[in-house]
């Protein structure tokens, strides 16, 4: 494996798929941060490169370790995956967690009056975003790289990168306001179903925009 503590955490978790459980196992972004060194990375979180890089060995020395890699696949095949596995789960996920998230703060405001309004607010402006972001994607980029044309992407591109940015940091101020997901004790079952759809919905999302920040845009623009 010719990965270094220099070699930048994105491009790692492009070619090495597997990589991407240590990742998220250690919280380090790899989608929206992926751009930075994994030393850097690493060191943000108060965690040794090296041990880290001893782990994502083990992950790929694995039984049984998928070797199709989406960075030497058809670009179609690769939009066809991201429509089909992130797009379409969202049309369904977001309005589901959105009703969950209205009943919870109906019922539960006193149990935590500033944190729960907020949590609100901070799931419906991603929503929005997302839902706004998917329609571009599917109407202008992704027809675009679909007909050659994704060398003169670069702005589509670029804005498209900076909506996951913003999604990124929407996504961490839901974690922060549940405690990294932490389930209260006085939780009944929608809000518990609620704190999980979150977690979820946060793993499929750094999936969600690694496949597109560092493989299929890289990869189209090329």
């Amino acid at each position: 494996m010719t990965v270094t503590t220099e070699t930048k955490v994105g491009r790692i978790a492009a070619e090495h798929p597997l990589a991407t459980r240590v990742f998220a196992r250690h919280g380090i972004d790899f989608c929206c941060g992926g751009g930075r060194p994994l030393r850097e990375a690493c060191g943000e979180r108060g965690i040794d490169a090296l041990r880290v890089l001893e782990e994502i060995r083990k992950e790929l020395a694995a039984p049984g370790a998928p070797s199709d890699l989406w960075n030497k696949a058809p670009l179609g095949d690769l939009i066809d995956h991201i429509l089909a596995r992130h797009h379409r789960h969202l049309d369904e996920e977001l309005p589901r967690l959105e009703a969950m998230a209205r009943k919870v703060v109906a019922v539960h405001r006193e149990k935590d009056p500033v944190r729960l309004p907020e949590l609100l607010s901070v799931y419906l402006r991603l929503k929005a975003e997302l839902d706004g972001h998917m329609a571009k994607e599917e109407q202008i980029l992704f027809p675009m790289i679909r007909r050659g044309q994704g060398a003169m992407a670069g702005g589509p591109v670029a804005a498209m990168e900076h909506e996951h940015d913003v999604a990124g940091s929407l996504l961490r101020r839901l974690r922060e306001l549940t405690d990294g997901y932490r389930v209260p004790a006085e939780a009944c079952n929608t809000w518990r179903a609620l704190w999980h759809g979150l977690k979820a919905l946060e793993e499929d999302m750094h999936e969600h925009i690694h496949l597109e920040n560092n493989i299929l845009f890289p990869r189209a623009l090329a």
